[in-house]
């Protein structure tokens, strides 16, 4: 067949089937001519013609953040907010810096040279822990490829590899075979998901507006519980009310015969209950309730059982401690944060479901992601309430086969051993009071100034924020502080197996001489 000649172009058809006009006098570029690419395609977005490029740069990256860990000489250099400010407003995002390299390099004096930095031994404040090594180099390789986790046919193996890892966690867990699970951000996120499964199971879809069918429902948990569990109740239109605040004894662990007591009282009151969330580590005081006892009520009452693991998941992989988890194999859904006490880098969350059919509480059909195909083709977004995610799950992959989850464990137990003697240091130290048996990795204590027995509790509540501020301010070391009773109490969080006996000796004696050196110049003044 002759091709057409230049002044016989074919027409290009029309979808409908019918023959298209004549184009030949449109503006449009002729389709035998292709369309140049963007200028700086080639030299801005990573492909094969330009990997050398992205090796440069990461590397460059990497050397970087080399060279501020190894010069960090403590966890902070103590910056306030007005320290920084006038330096990152002053950036004009309109003037690029034409090369990484110089962007880098900028990013390094506005970001590294003051970012906290967990992996010092003598940071002590938050739930923050050092990153294992084989996870920040497989984050190279999930941040290039840029996997979508919602579909199969945007994630393939990583589908594949995050099910498997959800496996090894139930099974940690003992969830049994019907177990199934799903990656998220973080604790906050796992437990707002756990309790919205709860919900629409407490209440399928029906008639009538879905606020009035909500009314009268209630969530146990105790008075040390994660504040996501009363936002969770807010954001699924329980409101804060619907969760009741259950007592705790000395240890910090809910009271079940409390908890038995609130939920017959309700009972009665014809309120009903939608779910009892047990804590395994509490953010204070590491305390794990009483899972076993709570599991029991749940049941009893017809209750959907969530254990918060965010903190203590390690205990799951633990050589020694794994039975302090016992009862959680009851849960009907768990939260882990393996970037709590698995040494991950954030974000690296799972949501584990007994029955992994529950799930269809929450699947939502949309035809752009759930397309008629093979009924075997796993499809992650029908669990997330994400659509577009990270695959989280390869670090912790890369991390397991690397190290082994044995390794994993005795890590945190080392931590748990550091913070054992930690509050034996407390003890010991004649200006520090211990307020909580140490259980986890968390010990609460109080600066005690030494003023006369007349001064006002309130003023030693503000003297721990201050020392803490001034110890801060120092850069020597950081620590949390937290309310215990109505009253202001420190914090040391140690999830560093780097830490020594050592350095929280080291940060206790700051703390008493920062304390000291406050107390002293408020009773001057």
């Amino acid at each position: 067949m002759t091709a057409p000649s230049s002044t016989e172009q074919m027409a290009p058809a029309d979808p409908t089937g019918q023959t298209s006009p004549d184009h030949r006098t449109s503006p449009m570029r002729a389709p035998d001519t292709p369309a140049p690419r963007h200028p700086t395609a080639d030299s801005a977005l990573l492909s094969a013609d330009n990997a050398h490029r992205f090796v440069q740069d990461t590397g460059t990256a990497a050397l970087l953040a080399a060279a501020a860990i190894v010069r960090a000489q403590s966890p902070t250099t103590g910056p306030d907010p007005a320290d920084l400010q006038e330096s990152v407003s002053a950036i004009d995002l309109a003037a690029p810096l034409g090369s990484t390299e110089a962007a880098l390099a900028e990013a390094s004096s506005l970001y590294l040279d003051d970012a906290v930095y967990f992996h010092h031994p003598r940071y002590a404040a938050h739930l923050n822990c050092p990153v294992a090594l084989p996870a920040v180099a497989a984050e190279a390789l999930v941040t290039s490829i840029n996997t979508s986790m919602d579909t199969w046919d945007q994630s393939a193996g990583a589908t594949l590899i995050e099910r498997r890892l959800v496996r090894w966690a139930a099974d940690l867990a003992g969830l049994g075979q019907s177990a199934d699970g799903i990656f998220t951000s973080g604790g906050t996120q796992s437990n707002l998901q756990a309790l919205l499964m709860a919900r629409n199971h407490a209440v399928p879809p029906g008639s009538g507006p879905l606020p009035e069918r909500l009314g009268g429902w209630r969530i146990y948990a105790s008075q040390d519980s994660h504040f996501s569990i009363v936002r969770s109740a807010v954001h699924l239109g329980l409101g804060e009310d619907a969760v009741v605040p259950i007592p705790v004894d000395r240890n910090h662990r809910m009271d079940q015969v409390a908890l038995e007591r609130a939920m017959g009282e309700d009972a009665a009151r014809g309120l009903r209950a939608l779910a009892v969330v047990a804590t395994a580590g509490t953010t204070d005081y590491g305390a794990i309730d009483p899972l076993q006892d709570l599991a029991s009520a749940a049941r009893r009452n017809g209750a959907w059982f969530h254990v918060d693991a965010a903190y203590g998941c390690g205990l799951l992989a633990s050589p020694t401690r794994r039975h302090w988890l016992a009862g959680i194999e009851r849960a009907d859904s768990v939260t882990v944060d393996f970037h709590k006490s698995l040494f991950q880098p954030i974000g690296s969350s799972a949501l584990l479901v007994a029955e992994g059919n529950r799930f269809a509480h929450i699947t939502h059909h949309a035809d752009y992601l759930n397309p008629d195909q093979d009924p075997d083709s796993p499809n992650q977004v029908d669990k997330s309430l994400q659509t577009t995610r990270r695959f989280d799950a390869l670090k912790l992959w890369v991390t397991l086969r690397s190290l082994g989850s044995d390794v994993l464990g005795g890590l945190f137990d080392a931590t748990l051993d550091l913070a054992a003697e930690a509050g034996r240091l407390v003890e010991d130290t004649e200006q520090l009071t211990l307020a909580a048996p140490v259980q986890l990795g968390t010990v609460v204590f109080r600066f005690e100034p030494g003023w006369s027995p007349g001064t006002e509790e309130s003023a030693v509540d503000r003297l721990q924020d201050a020392l803490r501020r001034s110890l801060y301010r120092s850069g020597e070391a950081m620590v949390a502080a937290t309310t215990v009773a109505g009253r202001r109490h420190l914090k040391l969080t140690l999830l560093n197996p780097r830490t020594t006996v050592a350095d929280v000796q080291a940060i206790l004696e700051a703390v008493v001489r920062h304390g000291s050196a406050v107390a002293g110049s408020e009773v001057a003044a």
